[in-house]
């Protein structure tokens, strides 16, 4: 009897540990989960629609090699998506959930500087780093948050070139217009523009802004005309700007130099405006003709372009490319802390030093990247150029905007 008994005991063990075998998860099941809020509808969904291309390559690109490698452990990455409806107290709102609700380990940030401001108060109050993928403004890093990571140098690198550039080529050049939205990056970007035009002796002749939404802007181009301006500035968004520069052409306004930001980089922009895009200068932070030799999952930026083409069936704008360039930052960060604590993963994130496609990152005391020069460019022929600097230069910077 004792013996049966024993045989009994024995199989049950041996029972019970085939069962917590087969329903133990293998390694790779672990995920690792990274909130992703987004303005999937409203007035920002074209830039919302190219952030979420740059980290579904990313993401592809990380699963497809079996996930992140801790300790020996392999996670998969799980991107969490939500839609803000480019609205930033709804950004506000997701972001939270996202932590509470969805326990996700790390943050993409929203778009643009306003709404990562806003929700960047909450990653800091969970203690969660958040990346942020477009953002410029000074004023999003003054705020003494440890846990905010911003891919873009700040406005003044975008302001300080353009400004060079006219200055030297148009020397007798004076007076300059700027029209910016009134949210918090486009008008820290025309502020900028003021210093920089000013610091050269130009005189600026009209500043306004206008409101979040707009769908007219003849007024202010009324305005801009009555002032004969040589340079025009206007800063916004990619619906924004292509609205001001068909308006500018119907009231037959020209200078010798357009410059709109942000939204001449992106071909859905020279699509919607034809011919009117040409010679119109923009700058940003990344563009497809840059090549460097990275330590990140995609290699290089030559890579990373090829990949982008095969998957979506065009090259990829400063966008696109951030959303996959915050992706391998966060990667870069958890391979050399061997860990997804998020005190380790923060504390490699301020070390810097990463070697990316999108190009070299390191990060400020404020946590703002000040590590590279973004290129200013040109729609010559239909196409982007890039004029400076000259070490990446593809055209010369030519005057005159019809």
């Amino acid at each position: 009897m004792k013996i049966q008994f024993f045989r009994y005991r024995m199989a049950g063990v041996i029972a019970a540990g085939l069962l917590a075998f087969a329903t133990t998860p293998p390694a790779l099941a672990q995920t690792l989960k990274i909130g992703a809020p987004l303005p999937v509808t409203g007035a920002l969904s074209p830039e919302g629609t190219k952030l979420r291309q740059g980290y579904d390559l990313w993401l592809g690109q990380v699963n497809q090699a079996g996930g992140i490698s801790v300790n020996g452990k392999k996670y998969k990455v799980e991107l969490v998506y939500g839609d803000y409806q480019s609205n930033t107290p709804r950004a506000v709102q997701l972001t939270e959930k996202l932590i509470t609700d969805d326990k996700v380990n790390f943050l993409f940030s929203p778009f643009g500087s306003g709404a990562t401001k806003a929700a960047s108060a909450v990653a800091e109050k969970y203690g969660i780093p958040m990346l942020a993928s477009s953002a410029s403004s000074a004023e999003v890093f003054n705020q003494g948050y440890k846990n905010l990571f911003g891919l873009y140098t700040d406005n003044s690198t975008l302001s300080e070139p353009l400004a060079t550039l006219v200055h030297a080529k148009a020397p007798g050049l004076k007076r300059v217009a700027i029209l910016a939205r009134n949210d918090l990056y486009p008008l820290s970007l025309a502020n900028e523009f003021e210093k920089s035009v000013k610091k050269r002796g130009f005189s600026v002749v009209y500043f306004e802004k206008y409101p979040i939404g707009a769908l007219d802007h003849a007024a202010e181009v009324s305005e801009i005309q009555a002032q004969k301006p040589d340079w025009i500035i206007v800063t916004g968004y990619i619906n924004d700007l292509i609205l001001v520069r068909k308006q500018l052409a119907d009231q037959k306004v020209t200078a010798p130099v357009l410059t709109m930001i942000n939204g001449p980089a992106y071909k859905e922009w020279i699509a919607a405006t034809g011919p009117l895009a040409e010679n119109v200068t923009t700058a940003s932070w990344f563009h497809s003709v840059l090549n460097y030799r990275s330590t990140d999952i995609f290699g290089s930026t030559h890579n990373f372009v090829k990949l982008f083409t095969a998957k979506y069936g065009s090259e990829p704008d400063f966008t696109q490319a951030s959303g996959a360039a915050v992706g391998v930052l966060l990667q870069e960060a958890i391979q050399r802390a061997q860990s997804i604590d998020p005190d380790r993963v923060r504390a490699q994130l301020q070390k810097g030093g990463f070697k990316t496609f999108f190009g070299p990152i390191t990060f400020g005391s404020t946590g703002i990247a000040n590590s590279y020069i973004p290129p200013v460019m040109q729609i010559q022929g239909g196409q982007v150029k890039v004029v400076y600097p000259n070490s990446v230069k593809s055209a010369e910077f030519r005057l005159g905007v019809k």
